[in-house]
């Protein structure tokens, strides 16, 4: 069955750029200027691409994570994976705890950025061919990892971007097996 990314995003060049470097990543990669079309037809989508501010001026990511919200209301399946120019360490916890796939940064370097959508073009197939989406723990465990990657192991830096205790971490990673 052939694959179809969407990447969205207000600007004219960061689409074309993430066009081309994720060309070879799926069958059909389509590009749109407002998360709209996406709304109105997630399933039509193997993973999309998010940018996480569409306003002028707006750097907070609210408007991509309101974006991310509906999506999951619509598609529990469908895997995005949010990028924005102003992340920080706590809004991409805060993306991986509301459900997104992974978090880039723009600037990106294309194969990590082509990896990332293989990996969520993989994460929307298993979800759809289960028939379910991920349960909390799940969610949990892999918000979990995403923050000991972001800080590079440190439990603490990672207990506190998640609003955790040191040993409430390590009880919950203790949990997972991780």
């Amino acid at each position: 069955m052939p694959t179809t990314l969407l990447i969205v995003d207000d600007d004219a060049d960061v689409l074309k750029a993430a066009a081309a470097a994720l060309a070879a990543t799926a069958d059909r990669v389509e590009t749109a200027a407002t998360p709209e079309t996406l709304i109105a037809r997630p399933e039509a989508y193997d993973a999309v691409l998010l940018d996480m501010n569409f306003a002028i001026g707006a750097r907070d990511g609210a408007e991509g994570l309101d974006v991310l919200d509906r999506l999951q209301a619509a598609d529990p399946a469908l895997s995005v994976v949010l990028m924005t120019t102003y992340g920080g360490v706590s809004l991409a916890v805060q993306a991986l705890k509301r459900g997104a796939a992974d978090f880039v940064l723009k600037p990106w370097r294309n194969e990590p950025l082509a990896e990332a959508m293989r990996a969520a073009m993989a994460l929307t197939a298993e979800r759809r061919a289960s028939g379910r989406a991920l349960n909390l723990d799940d969610l949990e465990k892999r918000s979990i990892e995403r923050a000991m990657l972001l800080y590079d192991g440190n439990v603490s830096h990672a207990a506190a971007a998640l609003g955790l205790t040191r040993p409430a971490l390590y009880r919950r990673m203790e949990r997972h097996g991780l």
